[in-house]
């Protein structure tokens, strides 16, 4: 709990400085900042958060306005470039001795100036100060009066972010290419978008975006279309025959191996690769891009767009070694002999079973799963699909297979799930596209067992209606079978769709890697908790400032590997962290996370992006969306040509000219 608070977070106010009464207010915020050394004090663009009484507050607020004027203030608008050097002028005269009462008052009414600021980087830094200046007046009036800081020096560690960059789980500077693409500047966009992703076409298509669920402008009208920009800068490189410009370092003697050519092990090779590493990438399948290319239909995303972010990277120096699996062809024990160092990122390939009576008899029709049959039609491999075909399941790749079976001939093509529509986990615009294509859809029911004829051929799935129980320990509320209500559909295929795992059975117990009961890779983190004495964790329930590096020394993992089936965009954030952690490793540096690293982690649990804030804005601007192939035509027999056609060039821009620019900065003093 704190000791010391001020803070319009959660719009609490404790001040116990002042003789007010004390109040335990708890905060999403670590005990340490590393595990060792405490966290004193969080300052940021919603108020000052203390935890010790020694922090000397007008030399920390100082300090902030210092680093938020020198390294973040873009210069664009005249009251964010002068006012916020006024600011900053005004408390270092303070705190050395050169400052005056009237200084505080200046301060006060600089805050009314920038808030009329482009951006609300320097509205939102200002908060802190203001907040400062009005509730601790005291302790900056006594540096007025000559008075010396008796207070023990502290470390102080800042970080820009935005609501959105916040919550993209690649961290890419959303704000600023967003700004390039308003000035017609798609080049400076992409090269921007490449810092953090290097699989801009993929991630410009079939991107969850959890970036707009955090996009202040939904707080005015609709969020901004973020994924779509990514792709508008993406697509004007290759459609004006654009080179991409990066070029990577002088080529280095240390060797990596990448296990997996999905997002993870793509986005690791790149940035090894452009720090001038020599790359080798080994997959089991004779083409790149794991689960993007295997797992996501070409009406979605474009095979020639995926293979040339695949052949992007080449071009820097990687090598990808197809048709070799781990385990069968090479082991991991020669991998170790002959790499310096291994990344594991094998993907999450094996489908997970139903648990339904008859599953297991082997009957025709009766598919292992959807990741198979999906991977079988893209690479052109017998299917054993029907002409009435049947998915189980309420995610992404359940959608996918009940939409691509309509494309390869069938004749009806229905999806069971056991929760409602609104509680499917798929995205709403990929089932939006499923009904729109004819797929039938019944919700709020269980299959039982498979029915089959005396030939072993499917005939028919018997399932059960279900009813919403009392809530679990989580809060949402329980399936539960309601006796009596069993019928049957007919069918002769059936796919269960209900989740993957990752094979791991190419790591040898003799390895020392240890794994998990859900077929996850162990990985070293440094253990932070939070006040209320639980460990921190991200969205997913993972643990958080993961060093990615296993039990095995040399050894690393991320993806789907290391903490179950992710997002295209959140395989490639882990797998730049491990690009980022192996190169330390290999320059002898250890593993231990930057201070960056560890305030994105920081930032991540504490939440950046407010749904309750009153964000004012003069104007309502409607949100600008892409052309799409509309109709059931769109479903005909083997048409894989792409469904959602992107912008155009004016359209992004005025896309672009929506966002607010919501840049923020923290800093932590330890």
């Amino acid at each position: 709990m704190a000791e010391v608070v001020f803070s319009s977070w959660g719009r609490n106010i404790v001040d116990n400085r002042k003789g007010g009464e004390a109040k335990e207010v708890s905060f999403k915020l670590p005990v340490s900042y590393d595990g060792e050394r405490p966290l004193s004090a969080f300052i940021g663009w919603d108020g000052i958060i203390l935890y010790n009484k020694d922090v000397d507050v007008p030399a920390m607020v100082a300090e902030y306005m210092k680093r938020v004027q020198t390294k973040y203030v873009c210069g664009k608008c005249t009251p964010g470039k002068k006012g916020t050097r006024v600011m900053m002028d005004a408390l270092l005269a303070i705190v050395e001795g050169r400052g005056s009462e009237q200084d505080l008052d200046t301060i006060l009414d600089l805050g009314e100036v920038l808030k009329h600021c482009k951006c609300t980087l320097c509205p939102s830094s200002s908060v802190p100060v203001i907040d400062a200046v009005t509730h601790f007046r005291d302790a900056f009036v006594n540096y007025v009066r000559g008075a010396k800081s008796l207070s023990k020096e502290f470390r102080y560690i800042e970080k820009y972010t935005a609501p959105c960059m916040d919550k993209c789980p690649a961290h890419i500077d959303i704000p600023a290419y967003i700004e390039a693409v308003k000035d017609y500047r798609f080049g400076d966009s992409l090269s921007t978008i490449r810092d953090s992703m290097p699989l801009p076409s993929v991630c410009g298509r079939v991107c969850p975006h959890p970036c707009e669920t955090a996009c202040r402008r939904k707080n005015v009208d609709e969020s901004i279309n973020i994924m779509v920009l990514k792709r508008s800068a993406s697509d004007y490189e290759w459609q004006h025959g654009h080179l991409p410009p990066m070029v990577p370092k002088e080529r280095r003697s240390k060797k990596v191996a990448v296990v997996g050519a999905g997002p993870a092990g793509l986005a690791a090779a790149y940035y090894l690769a452009l720090e001038g590493y020599p790359v080798t990438i080994y997959e089991a399948l004779p083409l790149g891009g794991g689960m993007v290319a295997v797992g996501i239909p070409p009406y979605r995303q474009p095979r020639h767009l995926l293979q040339r972010d695949i052949d992007i990277i080449s071009s820097l120096g990687v090598e990808i070694v197809y048709n070799t699996r781990i385990g069968k062809d090479i082991t991991l024990d020669e991998l170790r002999q002959k790499f310096d160092a291994v990344f594991l990122a094998p993907g999450a390939h094996r489908s997970k079973p139903m648990g339904v009576e008859g599953e297991d008899k082997g009957y025709k029709g009766f598919l292992t799963g959807g990741i198979d049959f999906l991977r079988n039609v893209y690479l052109g491999l017998p299917t054993g699909m029907g002409k009435k075909v049947f998915v189980v399941g309420g995610g992404n790749t359940a959608i996918d297979c009940v939409r691509v079976a309509l494309r390869e001939g069938a004749e009806e093509s229905v999806l069971v799930y056991r929760r409602s529509r609104k509680e499917m986990p798929a995205d709403v615009w990929e089932v939006d596209g499923a009904d729109e294509e004819g797929v039938r859809f019944e919700f709020q029911v269980l299959p039982t067992r498979v029915v089959a004829n005396d030939k072993n051929e499917v005939t028919g799935v018997e399932l059960i209606r279900m009813a919403m129980g009392e809530p679990d320990a989580s809060g949402r509320r329980r399936p539960e079978p309601v006796p009596g209500s069993e019928f049957v559909i007919e069918c002769d295929t059936i796919i269960p769709a209900i989740g993957q795992d990752a094979d791991l059975s190419f790591i040898p117990a003799e390895a020392g890697i240890d794994t998990t009961k859900w077929s996850t890779i162990v990985t070293k983190h440094i253990p932070l908790s939070g006040h209320d004495g639980k460990a921190l964790k991200d969205g997913m329930g993972n643990d958080l400032s993961r060093t990615l590096i296993t039990n095995c020394d040399g050894v690393f993992a991320g993806g789907d590997a290391e903490i179950g089936p992710l997002t295209v965009v959140a395989c490639v954030g882990s797998g730049h962290r491990a690009a980022n952690v192996i190169a330390r490793y290999l320059e002898g540096k250890g593993v231990s996370l930057t201070d960056q690293e560890r305030m994105e982690d920081i930032l991540t649990y504490f939440g950046v992006y407010d749904k309750n804030e009153n964000v004012q804005w003069l104007d309502s601007a409607s949100r600008e969306h892409q052309a799409e192939v509309h109709g059931k035509e769109r479903a005909s027999y083997k048409n894989y040509c792409e469904v959602e056609l992107g912008y155009a060039n004016s359209q992004a821009v005025r896309e672009a000219e929506r966002c607010l620019r919501c840049y923020r900065v923290a800093m932590v003093a330890v």
